[in-house]
C-alpha cells in the first residue's frame, strides 16, 4: 500500500486511458471503474462538488488506488468488466449472486451429447443457453424439452449393447442410444431440435418433424409415425400458446429495470421470431444514488458478458452508459451488427411497457417475499419494538400518507398490516375538506383527527368497529414536521401515549417524538423492510385514490355550474357544439335555440363561460 494519501496519488496518475481500483485498507478492492483520462477521472472523486451519500462512503473508505492503462477506452471498457466480475466490488453495481447462476449445457463435442445444468462456462466445444435466474426455472425447461425430445440424460458411455434400457427409455423420455435403438445420426438429429427449439425457432423444428413423420408412414413405421405426430401437435401447442409481440418476425431482447433505493429488478423478455419464447428476473445490488443509465449499462455489460446469446436487437428501457462501447462490444460477441434501441412509439413501445410493468411487479414481489416467512415477520416486529422503543409489539401498524398536486384533488390514505401481512380490507381513505392550498402538515392534521377523533366522542364506536381498534404504532411517510404536526393532534385528542413515527424516503430516517436523531436501520433489516412496505402500500393507495379524485374532477365543465343547467340540458348543448369550447364560442341566440334552453338561460351559460 502506498504511503501517499488517496488525494496525493490521485494527482499523480497519468493522463491515459485505463481502469483504476480503489482498494480498503485491508487491499479489497471496493470499486473498479474506467476512464478515458485516469488523471482526471480519479481526481473527481475528491473534488468539493462529489457529494452524494453514496460517492462520500466510497471515498470515506479508500485506502490505496491501484491503475491499469491499456491503450483505447474501449479495452478499459472490456477489462472494466472483467475486473468487476472479478472481484465484485461493494461499491459497484453489480448482479446478485452472479457467479452461481445456472445455464442449459449441451455437450456437443461428445459422440452422444448430453442436455444437463451447468454453473461453468468453457470453451469446450459445447453449446450454452443462459444464464437463467434460478436452477427451478431452468429445470422447468429441461422438464418440457424431455418431453419433448427423447435425449439422454444419463453419463453412462454409450455402447448400443446394453442388455436392457432404463425407464426413461419405456417412457419415451430417452431415444436409447445405450441398446443401439437409434442411430447416432438419428440422435444427433434430436439434439439439433433441441437447439433449434432453444433457439425459439418451432416452425423449423415441425417441420423437419413432418419430415421425419412422412418417411416413417412410407416405410410402414406407424408406430414411430404416430410418435412423430405427438411431438407435433405437444410443440404446435406451445408455438400457438406463445404471444406475438411483433409482426416482424425478428429475434430481439427486451430489457426494463425497475428500481427502489438499494435494489433493482431486471426483467429480460426473449423475443424470437416475435413470439415471447421466455423470461428471466434478475437482482441487482448496490444501486442506490445511481443513475437508470448507470443500471442500465452495468447490468446489460455484466448479463451478456456472463454468456448470454446475444441476438440482432436489444431494447431498452434506458439508454445505457456508455452505449456505443457496449454495442461495438456486443458486436464483436455475437460476430455481426447489433443494435441497441430505445423505443419511442408504436409497438416496440407498448412491448417495452409491457416488460416494464414486468420488471415494477416483479420488485414488489420480492419486496413481499421477504417478510411472508412468519419468522421472518415475528424477527421484524421484535426488531421494531427494540429498535422504535416501543411499549408493545407493534401487531397491528397503521400508516398514513397524503396525496396531492399543489394543494388540489388532496387526498389521504391509511393502510393497515396486523401480525406483519396487509388487510386490504380495514385501508381507508380521506378526502381533504378543512385544508385548502399546499399544506401536508394541516392534511395530515384532518386525517389523523378523523381517524382518531371518533374514539373520543361522547358516543365512541361500537366495540366491533374497525374505529375501535388502536394502533400499536402509527407510522407517517414523511419527515420530522410531519411527525410534530401529528404529536400536536394527539395531543389534543388526549392520546399523548399512542406509539407514532415517521419514516422519511430519501435516507430512510425514522423519526420518533422522544428523540433529537433519527434511527437508521440496516439496509438489511427485517424492521425496516416492513415498514418500507407498509409506507409504500399507503403512499400507492394515496396515489390510486387521487388519480380517480382528479379523474373525476377533470371530467366537470363550466355547464356544471351554471344555474339551471341540470344533466340533460348539458347533454343536448354538448351535443350541438360539441364541446364546452363550442358552447362558449357559439352566440347566445343558437344556445337559446337548443332543446330545452331559454334566451335567459343562454345569457347565464355566456355570462359564466
Amino acid at each position: 500500500m502506498s504511503e501517499q494519501t488517496p488525494e496525493k496519488q490521485s494527482r499523480s496518475l497519468p493522463d491515459k486511458p485505463g481502469v483504476y481500483l480503489f482498494r480498503d485498507t485491508s487491499g479489497t478492492v471496493i470499486y473498479v471503474g474506467k476512464a478515458a483520462n485516469l488523471h482526471h477521472r480519479v481526481r473527481s472523486y475528491f473534488s468539493p462538488q462529489a457529494s452524494s451519500p453514496k460517492l462520500q462512503r466510497l471515498v470515506g473508505r479508500i485506502g490505496d488506488i491501484d491503475f491499469i492503462i491499456t491503450g483505447s477506452e474501449q479495452e478499459a471498457f472490456i477489462l472494466e468488466n472483467s475486473l468487476i466480475k472479478k472481484h465484485r466490488p461493494h461499491f459497484n453495481v453489480r448482479l446478485k449472486d452472479d457467479k452461481s447462476y445456472p445455464y442449459l449445457k449441451i455437450t456437443l463435442a461428445e459422440a452422444w451429447p448430453r442436455v444437463h445444468i451447468t454453473r461453468r462456462l468453457s470453451e469446450d466445444g459445447s453449446r450454452y443457453f443462459g444464464p437463467f435466474a434460478s436452477a427451478s426455472s431452468l429445470r422447468q425447461t429441461m422438464s418440457l424439452l424431455n418431453k419433448l425430445f427423447p435425449y439422454r440424460t444419463c453419463k453412462m458411455e454409450i455402447t448400443g449393447t446394453q442388455n436392457r434400457p432404463c425407464l426413461k427409455y419405456h417412457i419415451k423420455r430417452c431415444s436409447g442410444p445405450c441398446i443401439g435403438a437409434v442411430s447416432s445420426q438419428e440422435y444427433l438429429q434430436i439434439i439439433d431440435q433441441v437447439t433449434l427449439f432453444l433457439e425459439g425457432k418451432y416452425e423449423r423444428v415441425i417441420r423437419e418433424l413432418k419430415k421425419s413423420m412422412s418417411k416413417a408412414s412410407v416405410n410402414l413405421e406407424f408406430e414411430k409415425a404416430a410418435s412423430l405426430r405427438d411431438q407435433i401437435q405437444a410443440i404446435e401447442n406451445i408455438f400457438e400458446q406463445q404471444k406475438v409481440v411483433s409482426r416482424s418476425k425478428i429475434d430481439e431482447d427486451v430489457i426494463a429495470i425497475a428500481q427502489e433505493r438499494n435494489e433493482a429488478c431486471a426483467q429480460v423478455f426473449f423475443i424470437r421470431g416475435g413470439k415471447i419464447l421466455g423470461k428471466e428476473r434478475f437482482t441487482l445490488e448496490n444501486v442506490q444514488d445511481e443513475s437508470p443509465d448507470r443500471i442500465m449499462g452495468s447490468f446489460v455489460k455484466q448479463f451478456y458478458g456472463s454468456g448470454a446469446t446475444v441476438p440482432p436487437s436489444i431494447l431498452l428501457q434506458t439508454e445505457p452508459e456508455d452505449a456505443l462501447f457496449i454495442q461495438d462490444w456486443l458486436q464483436e460477441k455475437r460476430g455481426c451488427r447489433v443494435r441497441l434501441l430505445v423505443p419511442r412509439r408504436g409497438e416496440k413501445k407498448k412491448l417495452m411497457g409491457m416488460v416494464s410493468e414486468n420488471a415494477t411487479e416483479s420488485l414488489e414481489q420480492m419486496k413481499i417475499k421477504r417478510l411472508a416467512d412468519s419468522g421472518k415477520t415475528a424477527a421484524a416486529m421484535e426488531e421494531l419494538k427494540s429498535r422504535l422503543e416501543l411499549p408493545r409489539l407493534p401487531r397491528r401498524i397503521e400508516c398514513y400518507d397524503i396525496s396531492n398536486i399543489r394543494g388540489t384533488a388532496a387526498v389521504g390514505s391509511m393502510a393497515v398490516f396486523e401480525e406483519g401481512q396487509p388487510k386490504p380490507s380495514l385501508y381507508r381513505r380521506f378526502k381533504i375538506k378543512s385544508v385548502s392550498g399546499i399544506d401536508d402538515y394541516a392534511m395530515m392534521q384532518e386525517v389523523l383527527w378523523r381517524r382518531f377523533g371518533k374514539g373520543t366522542r361522547s358516543e365512541p364506536p361500537s366495540p366491533v368497529s374497525d374505529w375501535a381498534k388502536m394502533p400499536d404504532l402509527v407510522l407517517i411517510d414523511g419527515g420530522r414536521g410531519h411527525l410534530n404536526a401529528i404529536l400536536e393532534v394527539m395531543s389534543k385528542l388526549g392520546m399523548d401515549d399512542m406509539p407514532l413515527a415517521s419514516i422519511a424516503k430519501e435516507n430512510e430516517e425514522i423519526f420518533l417524538p422522544h428523540k433529537a436523531e433519527p434511527v437508521i436501520l440496516p439496509a438489511n433489516s427485517q424492521a425496516l423492510f416492513l415498514l418500507q412496505r407498509i409506507r409504500d402500500e399507503a403512499h400507492r393507495f394515496a396515489i390510486s385514490y387521487h388519480i380517480r379524485t382528479r379523474t373525476r374532477a377533470g371530467l366537470k365543465s363550466g355547464l356544471d355550474e351554471v344555474p339551471g343547467i341540470g344533466p340533460q340540458r348539458k347533454k343536448e348543448l354538448l351535443k350541438r357544439f360539441g364541446s364546452v369550447r363550442g358552447v362558449r364560442e357559439a352566440s347566445i341566440d343558437d344556445i337559446a335555440s337548443v332543446s330545452g334552453m331559454t334566451r335567459a338561460l343562454a345569457e347565464k351559460v355566456k355570462d359564466q363561460l
